[in-house]
């Protein structure tokens, strides 16, 4: 069967032991905001997940969707020999106005490192920004970027919250085979452009790895929404996909608006990506 198209990324979910304690970091760090109370994951979508009950917090960080979710079963924490190379690593990139000012925020607000000594500037060929990585409180994954003064790209007449805060600009995967990885998604109708070999000392402090170069491929929706980003690290050795369950708080999801709603998908390293109605 073929892969349903997907059109744009609607939001993110991530799994968590405790709603309010995240809701409150995110919060904190990136000036996230409570879209309504917490509801019940419906009967329906937890036949397609086969989660069992839990619940939902939806956060709202600018037009983009952070969903919470919290499952009655619960699952394994983040485990933490996962580090950014690792099969099961996603993260999701702020666009902030200043790197430094948002790395001390989100420390302050209880992530931790990922990145060594803060925020790092990359060369011009991986696009001169500004980035940092980081963890939440449960371990998940994000970046904070800040592109170059003179850079020409969507974010650069949006105005910032008072956290700094621009808006999520692209989630990113690692993968196995980036070229396996990219002709599944553009199977599902992403384009890939733009794609660049990271590697070098920066590269490396940004990771938090030794002697690391990565495949970085964007893959981009139809619509100008947040997009895809395959992670491909020249790691000697084979690796396998994780199997993660989906209460598992490293079981992070991206939910797209489709034409055929009401699927789960497993790409080729079991990352998942949930489908809704495009209307």
């Amino acid at each position: 069967m073929s892969l349903p198209a997907l059109h744009r990324i609607v939001a993110l979910r991530m799994v968590t032991r405790d709603i309010d304690r995240l809701a409150r970091f995110y919060s904190t760090a990136l000036g996230a905001a409570a879209d309504g109370g917490a509801v019940a994951i419906g009967a329906d979508e937890q036949a397609v997940l086969a989660s069992g009950a839990g619940v939902r917090q939806r956060l709202l960080v600018g037009a983009f969707a952070l969903d919470l979710d919290r499952f009655d079963r619960e699952g394994r924490p983040y485990p933490a020999d996962a580090d950014a190379a690792d099969l099961r690593f996603q993260h999701f990139a702020v666009i902030v106005a200043d790197a430094a000012f948002a790395y001390e925020r989100a420390m302050a607000s209880g992530a931790t490192a990922i990145s060594r000594g803060g925020p790092v500037t990359l060369p011009a060929s991986a696009g001169g920004v500004s980035a940092v990585k980081l963890r939440d409180p449960d371990g998940h994954p994000f970046e904070l970027l800040q592109f170059p003064a003179a850079a020409d790209n969507r974010w650069r007449d949006v105005a910032a919250n008072a956290c700094g805060v621009l808006g999520i600009d692209h989630s990113a995967i690692a993968v196995a085979d980036a070229r396996l990885s990219r002709a599944f998604y553009c199977e599902a109708g992403l384009v890939a452009r733009g794609a660049t070999l990271n590697q070098g000392s920066t590269q490396e402090a940004l990771d938090g790895l030794s002697l690391q170069s990565v495949d970085v491929v964007p893959l981009f929706p139809g619509t100008d929404t947040p997009h895809l980003e395959l992670l491909g690290y020249h790691r000697a050795g084979s690796a396998s996909a994780p199997d993660t369950a989906i209460a598992d708080i490293a079981a992070t999801r991206l939910v797209w608006a489709s034409d055929r709603p009401g699927l789960l998908l497993r790409d080729p390293d079991g990352h998942r990506h949930q489908t809704v109605s495009a209307n």
